[in-house]
């Protein structure tokens, strides 16, 4: 089984309008609500995909219920942890510019936080959690990481969308796949790169602490896939950029729900930048046709 972790889900409320007037009665032209979360994204294109998987983390309140029951629908199987305070609230605002108000999201009690974390105790080597979003301010900056522990222990795999500090610190657990983009793996070590072949350099070393395989995005030129024994280079296929919000999410979720389907690094990749590149060309997270339509316009090639 796939699982995903969002422990800071919300309800993306969505405001259009021509334009936001500061200090005056406004009035939108149309709304919707969403549920909003990294790990969410990743289980709704597992699912486009095909892929069996299951949505933790945690969820209360009437917007809870919300979230809960909107993912349900769409038969996504989920299973998060039931707590008192409510699920937060993320306002975007699409005007003349486009405003973001996220909430900071609830406090949890320590039984609630003990229930979520003993789901992990069930996990086998044939299982993959993937974390990938934002903690809440009553969890410890190690949270994920002492789970990551757990999960290795138990001899299952773990994907964590993160950056800076605590990426490095997860390379010694040896994630499945690591996704920074060119701008965040020079920031990593601290260096200015100048070509392909640095970010291949500075790509191998995540390889060499730990990482299986490392994605790196480089925008419209493209992405690098490194493996042990060889590095693929893809290209952007052509289409018009609606929306990246959740493009990163979708290329996590065709990458590790191909590889942990098929094995194959390479197949996974094609499939990564498929779905990320569906989602960029979509309004929303892409869907099992647009995936479908970018697919064969994905070339990839060895570089030496």
């Amino acid at each position: 089984m796939i699982y995903t972790v969002t422990v800071n889900p919300s309800i993306d409320y969505i405001v259009q309008l021509n334009e936001l007037t500061l200090g005056e009665v406004n009035r939108m032209d149309y709304d919707n609500k969403l549920p909003g979360g990294k790990g969410i994204n990743v289980s709704r294109i597992l699912k486009e995909l095909g892929l069996d998987n299951t949505a933790w983390g945690f969820l209360g309140g009437f917007t809870g219920e919300f979230v809960k029951e909107s993912l349900e629908k769409t038969g996504l199987k989920t299973n998060f942890t039931p707590i008192k305070a409510d699920t937060r609230i993320n306002v975007k605002i699409k005007a003349q510019a486009e405003t973001e108000i996220n909430g900071r999201g609830p406090e949890l009690t320590k039984e609630e936080i003990a229930a979520f974390t003993a789901q992990f105790d069930k996990l086998t080597a044939d299982d993959v959690v993937i974390f990938a979003g934002s903690l809440v301010p009553s969890l410890s900056d190690d949270f994920y990481f002492d789970l990551i522990k757990v999960i290795r222990q138990k001899g299952a795999q773990f994907v964590i969308d993160t950056t800076g500090e605590s990426l490095l610190k997860t390379l010694p657990e040896n994630p499945l796949v690591v996704k920074p983009n060119n701008h965040e793996l020079a920031e990593l070590f601290g260096v200015k790169l100048n070509s392909i072949d640095d970010i291949v350099k500075y790509g191998k070393k995540l390889l060499e602490m730990g990482a299986q395989h490392v994605l790196i995005s480089m925008a419209g030129d493209g992405g690098l896939m490194i493996t042990k024994d060889k590095v693929y280079r893809s290209y952007a296929p052509k289409g018009t950029v609606i929306n990246s919000v959740g493009a990163g999410d979708s290329m996590i979720g065709g990458f590790t729900g191909t590889y942990a389907k098929t094995k194959d690094p390479l197949e996974a990749f094609r499939y990564g930048l498929a779905c990320g590149s569906a989602t960029a060309f979509s309004e929303d997270l892409a869907d099992a046709k647009k995936i479908n339509e970018i697919l064969p316009m994905i070339e990839i090639e060895e570089y030496k």
